[in-house]
Order: C-alpha cells, then sequence, then structure tokens
C-alpha cells in the first residue's frame, strides 16, 4: 500500500538504498552510551537492509567507532603506547589452519618491510551461537593486530606505511591462489578508528561482538550501516561502514569509472610512496562492490596528501 504524503516524507522519493546513521558528541567527549545509541539506530534501519533465505544472515551490518585506547589497555597482553602512536587493524583470516598462517605471515612480513613494529595480535571474541546458517558458512577467523611506529616517522608517513603494507599484502595473498584467499580482509586498519562488521543481522552485532557489550568501550562517535545488496552477493567484506566512506545508494557508472582508474595508474606518480606506488595497483581490487571501489580510490587520494 503506497503511503501518503506527510510531513518530510514522501512517496516520490522512496528508494531501495541501504540504511545509513550517524552520532557523536558535540563536546567530543567518548561514552558508552554512544555504543548503545549507534546499535540503536542500526536495528531501527533494519527495514533498509536485505536478509538470506535463513532468516538471520544480513546483507551486511556494522559500526565504526574511536580505537577504545583504555579498553585495549585493559584487555591486552601486551603494552600499548600512547593514542595516535599505534594503529589497530581489524583482520578476518582464513579458518584452514595452513592458510590462516599464510596469511597472517604475509601481512607481517609485510609491515615489516613498511619499517614497523608488531605489538601484538589478540582474539576478537565472538557469539558464534547469533549467527545465520549462510554466514556461519563464511564466518572468517577475527583478529585484531596493534602496530606501533618509530618516533622518526612522521604521522602522514606511518599512514602511507600501513596503507602500503595492507595493499601489498592484499595482491600477495590474492596472487598466492590459495582456496580461501577471500577471506583475507582487512576492514580497517588505521590510528583513530576501528570497524565492526560482517553479513550479520542489526540486532545480532552486539551479540556477536561481545567487545560492543563491554561498559568500559567508550567513542566519540559511531557510523552505521545495514545494507541492501544490489549489484554484488552479500559476503563478509562488503558489509560497510568501509575504511573511508558509508555509502547510501547505487553508483550507475561503476564500469567506466573503474576502467579509468586502471588507466591513470599507468602515469601515476607519488612521493609518499615513492617507487613502490606500482605494488599498490591495482587500486581497485576486481569484484568487489561499487561502494568498496569508491572507498578505495578514497584511500588511495587521502593516503598521499
Amino acid at each position: 500500500m503506497l503511503q501518503k504524503k506527510q510531513g518530510l516524507y514522501s512517496p516520490e522519493n522512496e528508494h531501495e538504498n541501504c540504511g545509513a546513521g550517524f552520532i557523536c558528541n558535540l563536546k567530543g567527549e567518548k561514552t558508552n552510551q554512544i555504543i548503545h545509541d549507534a546499535l540503536e539506530i542500526l536495528v531501527k534501519l533494519e527495514h533498509r537492509g536485505g536478509v538470506s533465505s535463513d532468516g538471520k544472515t544480513g546483507d551486511g551490518a556494522g559500526l565504526l567507532i574511536d580505537i577504545p585506547h583504555d579498553y585495549f589497555k585493559r584487555v591486552c597482553d601486551f603494552e600499548i603506547p600512547e593514542p595516535r602512536k599505534y594503529a589497530v587493524g581489524m583482520v578476518f583470516l582464513p579458518k584452514h589452519n595452513n592458510q590462516y598462517s599464510f596469511c597472517k605471515e604475509t601481512f607481517e612480513n609485510e609491515i615489516k618491510n613498511q619499517g614497523l613494529s608488531i605489538l601484538g595480535w589478540r582474539t576478537v571474541p565472538v557469539d558464534s551461537s547469533s549467527l545465520g546458517e549462510i554466514a556461519l558458512a563464511s564466518e572468517p577467523n577475527i583478529e585484531q593486530v596493534f602496530i606501533s611506529k618509530s618516533e622518526d616517522t612522521s604521522e602522514l608517513d606511518f599512514k602511507a606505511k600501513l596503507y602500503a603494507a595492507r595493499k601489498i599484502s592484499e595482491h600477495a595473498i590474492r596472487g598466492s591462489k590459495i582456496s580461501e584467499s577471500s577471506y583475507f580482509y582487512i576492514p580497517s586498519l588505521s590510528i583513530t578508528t576501528l570497524i565492526y562488521k560482517g553479513i550479520i543481522m542489526p540486532e545480532d552485532i552486539e551479540p556477536y561482538f561481545t567487545d560492543l557489550q563491554q561498559e568500559d568501550l567508550v567513542t566519540r562517535l559511531a557510523l552505521v550501516h545495514q545494507r541492501f545488496s544490489t549489484n554484488t552477493m552479500p559476503a563478509w567484506d562488503l558489509a560497510q561502514p568501509f575504511r573511508f566512506i558509508c555509502q547510501n545508494g547505487e553508483i550507475n557508472t561503476l564500469r567506466s569509472n573503474v576502467s579509468r582508474m586502471r588507466v591513470r595508474e599507468e602515469i601515476m606518480k607519488s612521493e609518499v610512496f615513492g617507487p613502490q606506488i606500482e605494488k599498490l595497483f591495482p587500486i581497485i581490487i576486481p569484484g568487489k562492490s561499487d561502494s568498496a571501489s569508491m572507498d578505495m580510490v578514497v584511500e588511495l587520494l587521502t593516503r598521499n596528501r
């Protein structure tokens, strides 16, 4: 039944788009309440997302928050430096032990190749009983890696090195032909933000990621997204938010934009990345969604400032 026009609502503006929401503390104060408010927004956006045939696997949902520094100092069994002196990466890894080890070692080696130090790894606690059958079948191992920079490395260079380590590792693992290469994905690798996401129903994000149930997990802001998949099948890595964008819609010029980006790589130069920029190509990993592709380009432009 078509709804009547009322207030700010008009039936002419109905679209099959995803749902996105944002909440922050205007004074910059970190609170646990923002986590709960963000999760409530996410649940209320359920009608903007898709659900699979098992009734429990979503098209994708997640939230971006500040790195919870004090919380990590409590739960990690290794020393953590002051904020912005280290980065936290949320890492999806394969299930099979040999492929898990290969992906993890490949990423660790590239981190070290960039002159960075690994402080430690933390297994992200999850409750898989909240997952649907389809989500469970492709559930990755989820861990967090903590990476520090040297005192003589600027923040800009630190971010560039993190980006390079991730991109080069992605290409190496994708080119290795291991059967679970698609399981390797890094939702976030940042000195300021952290992303929890998956092909999970909005109401199951908190039960699944038990970190989100902890009272000392605080943030100044939260960005949430509930996906309605239109041009790609749901997958853990395609859930949003992405690292730099949270997109609500569909890009109809995807193919031409991707082609133009590949052409630009032939003449691309960077003072930040120097000669290793060629190791970052292709910037847009094939087979990803329109939003994921745009996020990869935005990330490159941001890291190259």
